[in-house]
């Protein structure tokens, strides 16, 4: 999944964009509100994390930003300010969750994980088409009784198409979601992942599950 995090105080930042990024997710990360409004404008995030206190466009003035496009991205504020009428100002301006500072990155990362859980109507940590199974939370993927090894973008391309699954993707929505601003590879970037996906899911069964939908992308579903 793709976030974005704006939060001022840069060794912060870095730690959290580089923890973020261990887990899998790819990270548009910057340092003031102004900033943040700029990267929503230009792409769709999965989850955003949000520093109320950053000069130019605080928390709570980026957040308002996001709803009055009428975007349900899942909204995370973290700040050093632990008083109830700043919490209760966040979650009824939109936000999705609370945490303050300093946290441990596990409960951030679990936060995240409830986030988009129930953006996605999910109930728990799984995610399963026919006999594949992926669980968010302990990062494993099995087809059967085997489990897959995956790459950590192989992984995040996964963990998409199986949160949608059913639903066609485009190449270039696919890639705006898998990865960030800072990426610049080549123009088959997705065609060759989803060729690491199949080798590693649908090679040896006769079940399918990854499907090219000519001129419009990939789908993951059950053979019909």
């Amino acid at each position: 999944m793709r976030i974005l995090l704006a939060e001022d105080e840069r060794d912060l930042n870095r730690i959290i964009t580089q923890k973020l990024k261990s887990d899998g997710y790819s990270v548009d990360s910057c340092f003031n509100g102004r900033e943040a409004l700029d990267f929503l404008d230009c792409a769709e995030y999965d989850a955003v994390i949000l520093d109320i206190m950053m000069p130019y466009v605080d928390g709570f003035g980026v957040l308002k930003h996001i709803r009055s496009k009428g975007k349900n991205t899942p909204v995370l504020f973290l700040t050093a300010k632990d008083s109830v009428d700043d919490r209760v100002k966040g979650l009824d301006c939109g936000a999705n969750d609370y945490l303050i500072k300093p946290f441990y990155f596990e409960e951030l990362s679990a936060r995240i994980r409830a986030m988009t859980r129930k953006n996605f109507g999910m109930t728990d940590n799984i995610l399963s088409v026919a006999d594949l199974v992926l669980d968010t939370g302990a990062h494993t993927v099995k087809r059967g009784e085997k489990e897959i090894s995956l790459s950590s973008k192989e992984y995040n391309l996964l963990e998409y198409l199986m949160r949608n699954k059913g639903i066609v993707l485009s190449r270039e929505k696919i890639e705006n979601h898998i990865w960030n601003f800072e990426y610049e590879g080549g123009t088959n970037i997705i065609d060759v992942y989803i060729s690491y996906l199949r080798k590693k899911i649908d090679d040896g069964n006769n079940n399918k599950l990854i499907h090219t939908v000519r001129g419009s992308g990939y789908v993951i579903r059950e053979s019909k």
